[in-house]
Order: structure tokens, then C-alpha cells, then sequence
């Protein structure tokens, strides 16, 4: 498989995820968390990498390029889905109390307070509303994001065959 359809089936992939967590948000009413929409942020930026890739279709260090940007975005979406599984792994009484919906702090604080607002955590994130296999939603956007990204590395610094041409 060449590049270009392997960073398109990304792009694919992540366009798929981001359509079931609509569909849980509106379909199944599973209202998401802060760290919810951070984790979509960070699977949108991915899927925006590998089509930016796919229609790039670069070469030699630009695939490099493609496959760091790959790299960090999958790598802060498993950072925030980690946080979130560890905050849902806290005892009830330990839990941070719920804030201000994300909408509200992003009206009323800079940029920077509200990342790190959203970061630290609140009730409604350690609330678990979904499982499947045993897993909750974080779980599964964190091994996605693992896969992702080692599939974006994958596709990105292999070697390619060398094209004949006549």
C-alpha cells in the first residue's frame, strides 16, 4: 500500500471515531466532559495530519515532518485520555468538584487558565456513562490514538519502493 492511501485510510479512521462520538453525544445523549471534547480536538488534528499527508504526498523529509506532527498530536490525545482514566480511577472523595461547562470558561478566562482548568480535571469527568468490553470511552480513544499514530510513524518512515519508470 503507498503512502498516500495509507494516509488517507488514517484520515478515514479518524473521520469514523469522531462520527461515533457525535453520534454517542447526540444519538445516545452521553454529554462529554472537557477533557471529552480534548480528546476529539486532539483525534480531529490527527485526521487533519494524515489528509494533509495524503494530498501532500511528500517525500523524503517532508514524510519525516508528517510523521512527527502524526506523532505529537496522537501523543497529547493519549496524554488527555490518560488523565481522564486517571481522574475516573480516583476514589469518590477524591474526585475534583464539577467547574463551569467549557463553553462558559471560555467566555469569561484567557486561554491559558482554561487549558489549565480543563486539564486538572473535574466531577464530570471522572463520571463513567459508557463501556464496551469493560473499557470506558477514554480507554478505547487512548489505544485508537496509540494505534493511530503508530500507524501514522509506520506509514510515514518506511522506506518506499523504488518507482520504475520508463
Amino acid at each position: 500500500m503507498n503512502s498516500r492511501t495509507a494516509n488517507s485510510l488514517g484520515a478515514l479512521a479518524c473521520a469514523a471515531l469522531l462520527a461515533y462520538a457525535y453520534y454517542a453525544q447526540f444519538v445516545m445523549h452521553l454529554e462529554p466532559c472537557p477533557l471529552c471534547i480534548f480528546q476529539r480536538v486532539g483525534i480531529f488534528a490527527v485526521g487533519v495530519m494524515f489528509a494533509a499527508a495524503a494530498l501532500h504526498d511528500p517525500v523524503s523529509w517532508g514524510r519525516r515532518v508528517y510523521a512527527a506532527l502524526l506523532a505529537l498530536a496522537a501523543g497529547v490525545t493519549i496524554g488527555v485520555a490518560a488523565r481522564q482514566l486517571y481522574i475516573q480511577s480516583l476514589p469518590p472523595d477524591a474526585v475534583p468538584a464539577c467547574g463551569a461547562s467549557l463553553d462558559f470558561m471560555l467566555k469569561v478566562f484567557p486561554l491559558t487558565d482554561v487549558l489549565v482548568k480543563v486539564l486538572t480535571g473535574s466531577g464530570e469527568c471522572a463520571k463513567v456513562d459508557w463501556r464496551f468490553l469493560g473499557l470506558a470511552m477514554p480507554a478505547w480513544v487512548l489505544i485508537a490514538a496509540a494505534a493511530l499514530g503508530g500507524f501514522g510513524l509506520w506509514t510515514n518512515l518506511r522506506r518506499r519502493p523504488p518507482v520504475l519508470r520508463f
